[in-house]
């Protein structure tokens, strides 16, 4: 039989974790973009919105306007170049705190130069992952020749 003391402490380390996991940050302006950044159970998008996926498999439902702005268009052009699953939801090749910035930018209307510099971090995140594409071919086929 457990103990209290430790069935209480077992009971704080769940909650702990439980809270931590449950955190969502999201950046609503207005009703208009209230789902935007938000992490929902729904399986379809709502109406005049899309849904895409962080690299760390973080939901975000965005509203259809989102796609004149140059990042978004860039960060899906990076998704397609770097073979991200094509079968499954879209996966944009960054992180979810990234996501989040570039929403909140978006919402409060970028400056042209921050926008600019955004899209150099892009085009270099773009570099970043080619490398990284590049290893980790190198690392297989090394593995595979070693298995024959």
């Amino acid at each position: 039989m457990i103990s209290h003391k430790k069935l209480i402490k077992m009971a704080r380390k769940l909650q702990k974790f439980a809270t931590t996991r449950t955190k969502r940050i999201s950046f609503p302006r207005n009703n208009r973009d209230a789902n935007v950044g938000s992490c929902t159970t729904s399986l379809v998008a709502d109406k005049g919105h899309y849904v895409v996926y962080t690299a760390g498999q973080r939901r975000f439902m965005i509203p259809l306007v989102y796609l004149n702005n140059e990042i978004v268009r860039e960060l899906f052009k990076l998704s397609k170049e770097f073979g991200l699953p094509s079968d499954g939801p879209i996966t944009l090749p960054c992180d979810s705190v990234f996501m989040e910035y570039v929403i909140l930018l978006i919402q409060r209307g970028v400056a042209i130069n921050l926008e600019k510099a955004l899209l150099a971090t892009v085009s270099s995140l773009s570099s970043f992952y080619r490398a990284y594409a590049n290893q980790e071919l190198l690392v297989y086929r090394f593995n595979h020749t070693v298995a024959f």
